[in-house]
């Protein structure tokens, strides 16, 4: 946790928290600024640092997408990113050791971006979700990181997670609590899905295609929930029914709708 809080206390006050360490040793990698080529396409795209951010990731074309919120509200591609590794097949983990990279829909908060990684710098997406739980997934530690390497990760190189990681801090200290991201076997158009129509996850990707396609139509990510043991997408938080937002922190009755969130959603205020 003091990791986590450091992190969380660096968003607020950089200045005051890093500057004698800035000083002798210079700048924290999890604290240095975007590029000046980063800046440069962020306001070719209409969007300034610290916009509110949204990942996507697409397992067979092993790539990682960013999306930035213009002032518009709809998002804007930023870049897309090489996953240089990730493990195990198409398909969801299920149980810890499996090796499988996590498929479905996940939120990031402040307290899952890991400053001192041992892969350079790291989130950890938040597997298991309410999803997984309900199906009594087991796993833990599974993040977006650098190194190139992965045991059911999804692993960047070290250049573009410090980038990654430099536009979720701007967001974050803009005032976004969370990110959305969004991880899928493949990219879901109808063409795709019907190559694995005999998959035993067939259905699987059918309700993940959904929420893909409320992106591709709306260009903002939707409010994800999970009821009868499938997703629910909604298209802004205003349109979530009441029964989603009663669930009490903790509560693992599967049956009871329930909004997907991140660790500090998790924790009583």
């Amino acid at each position: 946790m003091t990791t986590r809080r450091a992190f969380l206390h660096s968003t607020a006050s950089l200045g005051m928290m890093f500057g004698l360490s800035g000083c002798l040793f210079g700048t924290p990698k999890h604290l240095k600024p975007l590029s000046e080529e980063s800046k440069a396409l962020l306001a070719s795209k209409g969007v300034s640092p610290g916009a509110a951010m949204f990942v996507r990731i697409f397992k067979q074309e092993t790539q990682l997408e960013v999306w930035l919120e213009k002032p518009s509200g709809t998002y804007a591609h930023f870049k897309t990113y090489d996953i240089c590794s990730w493990s195990g097949d198409l398909g969801p983990k299920r149980k810890q050791g499996d090796k499988q990279a996590p498929e479905g829909f996940y939120v990031v908060t402040p307290a899952q971006m890991n400053p001192w990684s041992k892969y350079h710098l790291s989130f950890n997406i938040g597997y298991p979700n309410e999803y997984d739980l309900a199906y009594e997934r087991t796993g833990k530690h599974l993040m977006v990181h650098g190194g190139c390497s992965s045991a059911g990760c999804y692993a960047v190189t070290d250049e573009s997670v410090q980038e990654i990681f430099a536009l979720a801090r701007e967001a974050f200290g803009a005032g976004q609590r969370k990110f959305p991201v969004h991880a899928f076997p493949f990219r879901l158009t109808t063409e795709n899905l019907a190559v694995y129509k005999g998959s035993p996850w067939h259905g699987f990707w059918r309700n993940l295609k959904q929420g893909h396609d409320f992106f591709e139509k709306h260009k903002r990510p939707p409010v994800v929930g999970v009821d009868n043991k499938r997703y629910v997408f909604f298209r802004t938080e205003d349109a979530v029914p009441e029964q989603f937002k009663v669930t009490a922190i903790g509560d693992t009755d599967p049956d009871q709708p329930k909004l997907i969130s991140g660790w500090a959603d998790k924790i009583p205020q």
